[in-house]
């Protein structure tokens, strides 16, 4: 029966990780586009009104989904570690504790704060370079 709680936790943790994967890189391809084309769109913006209003929608977009991805990412970060607390656990329980690093969560939490600081900031340069340009 450990056996299947072990396989049970391992396969919740690559879950996450993917899950994990998927919005950071969901966020960086939006910050970016945003960028590109706020930018492209930020000198006609000057005359054009609806290029203005333009910007702001995607600059919305942009705010939400990052929201969006930081909250993920802070519950993907919570998740991860109450799994690796149980697998600790279980690993103590089984006597092979020496074999996992307790380290490794604050590591874990580390890059976390890390992707998360990666994201925010680039949505804020996605939302103010353009308005700077214009």
């Amino acid at each position: 029966m450990i056996e299947k709680v072990h396989e049970h936790i391992v396969t919740e943790l690559q879950q996450n990780t993917r899950t994990d994967t998927i919005f950071v890189q969901t966020a960086i391809v939006l910050n970016f586009l945003t960028l590109a084309i706020n930018s492209l769109l930020a000198a006609e913006s000057r005359t054009n009104t609806n290029l203005l209003i333009v910007m702001f929608i995607f600059v919305s977009l942009t705010i939400v989904v990052n929201l969006v991805v930081i909250l993920g990412m802070l519950k993907g970060k919570q998740t991860r570690n109450i799994l690796l607390s149980g697998l600790m656990k279980m690993y103590k329980d089984q006597n092979v504790e020496g074999y996992y690093d307790p380290s490794l969560l604050g590591n874990y939490n580390t890059r976390y704060n890390l992707f998360i600081l990666t994201v925010a900031f680039l949505g804020l340069i996605a939302i103010v370079v353009p308005f700077v340009i214009r």
